[in-house]
C-alpha cells in the first residue's frame, strides 16, 4: 500500500479520492497558486507607491525568508498528518481531546474563507487585467479606447470562476496535466518577460535606482519611512500565500507523507527566486513612477501594465507586443485561479466530511470520476458572491481581499502555534521534520504571523476617512467573532472534530 495512503488509514480515513499526483503535480498546484505573475502583477501599484524599488526588491526577500519559516513548520505538520482537511485537522490532532473541536473549527474556518477570498481576488484581478487589454487593444486611456464599466468586469470575474469549475469537475488526471502546464507556464513566463521587458525598453532604469530609490510620495499623507517600507511589504506577503495546496492534495498525491512536505517548500522556494527575477526586471524598465500610477495613462493607472506596453510601444511604435506579454500574464493569474479552486474544493471536501459546513452530506459527496463536484460549484458560488461587494464600493471589496491575506495566515499559524505549546512534547513527525530544530521554526513562523497581521491592519492613509479606511481589522475581526459566536451559540454542541470513517 501507497504510504500517503497507509497513513491516511492509520488516521481513520477511506481512501476515496484517486491518488495520482506525482510529486511534481503536488509542487504544481502549490506553485501556480503562488503564481508571481499573479500576485506581482496585481499589486505592483501598492508596491510602487509605498516605497517604490527598495521597498519591493528588499522587502520580498524579507517576506520570503520568514516564509520559508511558515512552510517548514507547516511541511513538517503535514508529514505527520496528510489529509486534504489539513490545517484544522492539524489543530484538532495538536491541540488535544479537550481543544481539538474548538481549535479544528475556528482553524477550519479561517482556511476556507481564506481560500474563499483567494480565489475571489485572483479571479476578479484577471477580470480588471482582461478589461486593461481590451482597453489598450482598441486604442488605450488616451486614444478612444473601451473601458469596461464595473458591471460588465464583474460579468467577465463570472465567466472565468465558471470556467474554472467546468475544469475543476474533471478528473484528476486531467487536473494533474494543467497544474503541471500552469506551473511550466508561470516559470516560462516569468523569464521571458524578466529579460524581454528591459531588453525592448528604449530607457531602462539604472541600477542605483533599482536597488536603492526610496519611493516616500505616496500621496496618502504617510510620511515615515519605516511606515511606508512596512506597507509596501503587502506585495510580497500577498503574493506568496496558497501554498496550503499542497497539504490539501495529500489524499490525491502519491508517498503523500513525503511529497506533500516537499509540495510546499519547493513551490515557496522556486518563488522567492522566480519571483526577485520578475520583480527586478520589470522594474529595469521604470523610469517615472508618477507617471505610471497615473490614472490618465494609456492604461488607466494599472502600473505593470503601462510598463510593459510602453516598453514595446517606445521601440516600435505601437504597444502590440505589450498586450501580447499581458495575454501571458493573464494566461498565468487564469491557472492561479484554476488551481485555487482545486485546493477550495478539497478543503470543503474535507471540512463536510467531518460535518463542520451546513448541507455537509451535499458537499462531501465525489463523482464516478472521484471528483467532489458539488464542492466545486460550491467554492466558485461563494467567491462569484464575495466579488458582487465590487459593485457597492472597492473598499468593501477590499475588506474581502484582506482575509486573502491575514485570514489565510492565521489559519497557518494556528496548527503551528499549537505545534509549539499543547504538542511541544506529544508530537510525533512524519519522515520530514525539522528535529531539534522544530519548536524554534514554530516560534518564529508564529511570531510572524503575528507581525503582519498588526502590520497590514494599520491605517493606509491619513487623514483617515470612509473611502481609505483600511478595513483589514473589521473585515478579520468579523470573521472571527461570526465564528467564535456560532461555536457558542452552537456548533459546541454538535461538532466533535475531525470523525473517522473507517473500521480501525
Amino acid at each position: 500500500m501507497d504510504s500517503g495512503q497507509s497513513r491516511l488509514n492509520q488516521l481513520g480515513y477511506k481512501q476515496e479520492l484517486k491518488r495520482d499526483l506525482s510529486v511534481i503535480s503536488n509542487f504544481a498546484f502549490s506553485f501556480s497558486i503562488i503564481s508571481v505573475l499573479t500576485g506581482i502583477t496585481t499589486l505592483y501599484n501598492t508596491g510602487l507607491k509605498f516605497g517604490g524599488p527598495l521597498s519591493m526588491v528588499y522587502g520580498w526577500f524579507i517576506a520570503g525568508f520568514f516564509t520559508m519559516f511558515v512552510g517548514c513548520s507547516m511541511a513538517e505538520i503535514c508529514s505527520a498528518f496528510p489529509t486534504s482537511g489539513g490545517l484544522y485537522y492539524w489543530s484538532a490532532k495538536l491541540a488535544g481531546p479537550h481543544w481539538a473541536p474548538f481549535a479544528s473549527w475556528l482553524t477550519g474556518w479561517f482556511n476556507i474563507v481564506g481560500q474563499w477570498a483567494v480565489t475571489t481576488s485572483v479571479d476578479f484581478s484577471l477580470a480588471q487585467l482582461i478589461q486593461v487589454i481590451i482597453l489598450l487593444a482598441t486604442g488605450g486611456n488616451n486614444g478612444g479606447g473601451y473601458l469596461a464599466s464595473k458591471y460588465v468586469v464583474i460579468a467577465f470575474h463570472a465567466g472565468i470562476l465558471f470556467t474554472h469549475a467546468i475544469l475543476n469537475s474533471l478528473p484528476i488526471t486531467w487536473l494533474s496535466f494543467f497544474g503541471k502546464l500552469a506551473a511550466a507556464w508561470n516559470l516560462l513566463g516569468v523569464f521571458i518577460l524578466m529579460i524581454l521587458v528591459p531588453c525592448v525598453a528604449t530607457k531602462r532604469a539604472t541600477a542605483e535606482f533599482v536597488f536603492t530609490s526610496f519611493n516616500a510620495d505616496n500621496g496618502d499623507g504617510v510620511h515615515s519611512r519605516l511606515y511606508i517600507f512596512v506597507i509596501g511589504l503587502l506585495l510580497s506577503q500577498y503574493t506568496l500565500t496558497g501554498y496550503d495546496a499542497s497539504a490539501h492534495m495529500t489524499e490525491e498525491t502519491k508517498s503523500a507523507d513525503e511529497n506533500g512536505p516537499k509540495g510546499i517548500i519547493s513551490a515557496i522556494g522556486i518563488s522567492i527566486i522566480v519571483g526577485w527575477g520578475y520583480l527586478l526586471g520589470i522594474t529595469f524598465a521604470v523610469t517615472d513612477i508618477a507617471s505610471l500610477l497615473d490614472s490618465d495613462n494609456d492604461t488607466g493607472g494599472y502600473a505593470i501594465a503601462q510598463v510593459i506596453y510602453q516598453a514595446f510601444k517606445s521601440r516600435y511604435g505601437n504597444g502590440v507586443g505589450g498586450i501580447i506579454s499581458l495575454v501571458v500574464v493573464a494566461v498565468a493569474i487564469f491557472f492561479c485561479g484554476m488551481s485555487s479552486v482545486t485546493s477550495n474544493s478539497r478543503m470543503a471536501y474535507a471540512f463536510s466530511r467531518d460535518g463542520a459546513m451546513p448541507l455537509s452530506s451535499l458537499w462531501h459527496q465525489v463523482n464516478k470520476q472521484e471528483v467532489p463536484i458539488y464542492a466545486v460549484w460550491l467554492s466558485t458560488f461563494i467567491s462569484f458572491c464575495m466579488a458582487l461587494t465590487s459593485l457597492q464600493s472597492l473598499v468593501a471589496f477590499q475588506a474581502m481581499v484582506s482575509i486573502a491575506t491575514i485570514g489565510l495566515y492565521i489559519a497557518y499559524a494556528l496548527p503551528i502555534f499549537l505545534r509549539v505549546t499543547l504538542a511541544r512534547d506529544s508530537f510525533k513527525p512524519g519522515p520530514f521534520n525539522l528535529g531539534r530544530y522544530g519548536i524554534l521554526v514554530g516560534w518564529v513562523a508564529v511570531l510572524w504571523v503575528a507581525t503582519i497581521s498588526v502590520l497590514f491592519s494599520l491605517p493606509v492613509a491619513y487623514p483617515i476617512t470612509k473611502d481609505n479606511l483600511n478595513y483589514t481589522p473589521i473585515a478579520v475581526g468579523g470573521l472571527l467573532i461570526l465564528t467564535v459566536g456560532v461555536w457558542m451559540s452552537s456548533a459546541r454542541f454538535w461538532f466533535k472534530g475531525p470523525i473517522t470513517n473507517i473500521d480501525r
